[in-house]
């Protein structure tokens, strides 16, 4: 798989113009509109695999997320403030919106991006995460668009090995530093997590001393309550 990947980058990145990164702003538009209308009315269209495209296991969303500092945020705010980027089936629609995706190193402030199965928001509160957990590794600036990078092309080319676990991935960009997470389903499933730990530092080349951090969903809500003053 990896090496489709690898093949296609050089065809695919350099060859789509401004055009295309319009058409793809209209397409997120178009599906913000269809999503505030009445459900009955609206049938979103499957996205599927191109002709002579190389199909995903799974179809994927990218989502974007910003907010100030400082600011509280609530579950419902944070909802709000998530954007939904588009939505891929082949190695090939991946290509077409990340080629036009400003890199992690290069966002400012306070920023997220999140890759999720197609189905599955990056909430703690979806149903698919609900259960879950996170490996959580915090990296120096500088290191955040590589090790993105990787980690998302492992997890599109089903490199973790753990089945359906993995529900999605996230590069939050912080001022003193970048941290990159892998969402799965089941928190209590220790061989799983062992096994996405190990499968992270394999892909990621992450010097041995780098410190990892599992947290379960259920303690990132209990903290965010008590931080907040309601828990």
């Amino acid at each position: 798989m990896n090496n489709k990947f690898d093949a296609l980058k050089d065809d695919d990145s350099g060859d789509h113009d401004q055009n295309e990164e319009n058409n793809t702003q209209k397409d997120s538009e178009k599906e913000k509109n269809d999503r505030e209308k009445p459900q009955s009315t609206t049938k979103r269209k499957a996205v599927v695999p191109g002709p002579a495209e190389h199909p995903l296991q799974y179809n994927y969303t990218f989502w974007y997320s910003r907010r100030t500092p400082g600011r509280p945020t609530s579950s419902q705010s944070y909802e709000q403030n998530i954007k939904q980027i588009g939505t891929f089936a082949s190695v090939e629609q991946f290509w077409r919106f990340y080629s036009h995706m400003v890199r992690p190193g290069d966002l400012t402030g306070h920023s997220d991006f999140h890759l999720f199965k197609e189905g599955i928001k990056p909430m703690w509160e979806d149903d698919a995460n609900k259960n879950g957990g996170k490996w959580i590794i915090r990296l120096r600036k500088g290191l955040a668009s590589r090790c993105w990078e990787n980690l998302i092309l492992a997890m599109l080319g089903e490199q973790f090995m753990v089945g359906e676990e993995i529900c999605g991935a996230v590069v939050s960009v912080r001022f003193q530093e970048d941290i990159i997470s892998i969402w799965n389903k089941t928190a209590s499933d220790q061989a799983t997590t062992a096994r996405i730990r190990d499968t992270l530092r394999r892909v990621l080349n992450l010097p041995p001393n780098t410190i990892m951090e599992y947290k379960t969903h259920t303690d990132s809500i209990k903290a965010w309550e008590e931080f907040h003053g309601l828990g």
